[in-house]
């Protein structure tokens, strides 16, 4: 087992310092995605599971996960996505299923929009992959936790920075927020079932609401 984690580990850091020619050249139906496709693969296991009426997404950068996200939603045939970053990117994707918002995740009026477009009773999941410092994470748990459905998912992205198995001096990410979240944050568990594929950015960072 240790040596299948070690090789996991190298495989893992192989393929995320590759990134010019791996993770930022992946795209979804030509628009750049950058994310490990494994876990693009997860999510739509995810989606199909736990149908949720929305996702929100703090970190839209070029919009290709917002698509994926919303092509899964055609293939099911419900759900949206609310897509939030601070800058407009060019040649964004056009989609009935998504709404782009303006703004950082973390301002007052970002989630008073958020919260006006979250119907009565809609299922909702939500993804952090905005800015991965530590103390913006923490704001962020802090601020959209409330919104996750029982059953459905918050997903905090890229807990595999600062030594988790990549960029070992980056300092405090998500993955150190996410430790500091689950301390005190009951409703919610690692689902560690969601890492089947081996490799994931996001180790540790499934969580349920139970």
């Amino acid at each position: 087992m240790e040596n299948r984690s070690q090789s996991v580990a190298a495989f893992h850091r192989l393929y995320y310092e590759s990134w010019d020619a791996t993770w930022k050249d992946t795209r979804w139906l030509g628009v750049r995605v950058a994310k490990c496709p494994l876990d693009l693969w997860i999510y739509q296991e995810i989606l199909f599971e736990t149908r949720p009426d929305m996702v929100v997404e703090c970190g839209t950068a070029w919009g290709g996960s917002a698509l994926f996200l919303a092509s899964t939603f055609d293939a099911i045939g419900a759900g949206r996505v609310l897509t939030i970053d601070i800058a407009e990117e060019p040649g964004r994707p056009h989609h009935a299923r998504i709404t782009y918002l303006r703004g950082s995740s973390t301002d007052a009026e970002v989630l008073a929009q958020v919260r006006s477009r979250t119907g009565i009773g809609d299922r909702v999941m939500v993804i952090l992959d905005s800015d991965h410092r530590a103390a913006h994470v923490r704001e962020e748990l802090a601020l959209y936790s409330p919104l996750v459905s029982p059953g459905c998912y918050l997903v905090v992205e890229d807990t595999n920075l600062n030594g988790h198995p990549v960029v070992d001096d980056f300092g405090p990410g998500p993955a150190e927020a996410v430790q500091e979240f689950l301390a005190t944050a009951t409703a919610f568990s690692v689902d560690t079932s969601r890492e089947k594929l081996l490799m994931t950015f996001n180790p540790g960072g499934y969580l349920r609401r139970t």
